[in-house]
C-alpha cells in the first residue's frame, strides 16, 4: 500500500492523475525518484502520439524582467481555443517566457541552427580536444558530447528548464502534452535586452 504522502508528493512533482501516481509508486516499490522517471517516460510516449496533430491555436504571452530591462515575446501553440484559455497552459506560457528570459536561448531548437554555426562549433571543440592533448580515437566522441552541451544552452527545446533543471523544456511540454491531451509546442519567440542594439552598432 502506498502512502498518501507519496503520492501527493508525486503529484506536486509531476502534474500526473492520482491513479498515475499510484501506478507509478507501486510499480516502483514506493521509490519515488523511479516513479517520476516512469511517468516521465509514459508521457513521452503519450506525447510523441500527439506531436503529428495540427496546432494553430494558442497564446502569444509576454514578459518582462529587470526593472524593464528584458522583455520576451514567445508564441506557444496548442489544437484548440478551449485549451488556449485555461489557466494551466497560460501558466505554461509564462513558464515559456520566463525560461527565455533567464537562459536567453539563441535558437527554438538544434534545427535551426545552421549548419555553418554547428560546424564552426565542432572546428573549435576538436581544437580544443587536440591542444589538450586527447588521444585521436576519442576526440570524435569529445565533440558530440561537448556539441550536445553547446544545444542544451543554446536551444531553448534542450535546456535544462528553470523551475526544475532535472528536465528539459521539450521534457516539461511532454508532460504537458500527457496532462492536457492536446500537441503543444513553441512556435517562435523574440527577447530585448536594453542597449543590445547599441552596442552592436558601436
Amino acid at each position: 500500500m502506498v502512502e498518501g504522502n507519496l503520492v501527493k508528493e508525486l503529484r506536486q512533482r509531476t502534474g500526473a492523475g492520482i491513479m498515475d501516481c499510484k501506478g507509478a509508486l507501486e510499480e516502483n516499490d514506493g521509490d519515488i525518484e523511479k516513479a517520476i522517471e516512469h511517468l516521465r517516460k509514459r508521457g513521452l510516449a503519450k506525447a510523441a502520439k500527439k506531436t503529428g496533430r495540427t496546432i494553430k491555436e494558442g497564446l502569444v504571452g509576454s514578459y518582462i524582467h529587470a526593472g524593464g530591462k528584458i522583455g520576451v515575446l514567445v508564441e506557444v501553440n496548442c489544437e484548440t481555443d478551449f485549451v488556449a484559455r485555461t489557466e494551466e497552459f497560460q501558466t505554461l506560457v509564462k513558464d515559456v517566457a520566463m525560461q527565455i528570459a533567464a537562459s536567453n536561448p539563441l535558437y527554438l531548437n538544434r534545427n535551426h541552427v545552421p549548419a555553418e554555426v554547428i560546424e564552426k562549433e565542432k572546428d573549435i571543440l576538436r581544437t580544443q580536444a587536440v591542444d589538450s592533448g586527447k588521444p585521436e580515437k576519442v576526440i570524435d566522441r569529445i565533440v558530440e558530447g561537448r556539441l550536445e552541451k553547446f544545444f542544451s544552452e543554446a536551444c531553448l527545446i534542450d535546456q535544462p528548464f528553470i523551475k526544475n533543471p532535472d528536465q528539459t523544456i521539450q521534457e516539461m511540454l511532454n508532460e504537458a502534452i500527457s496532462r492536457i491531451g492536446e500537441n503543444i509546442a513553441v512556435g517562435r519567440f523574440v527577447r530585448y535586452q536594453l542597449g543590445e542594439t547599441v552596442e552592436d552598432e558601436q
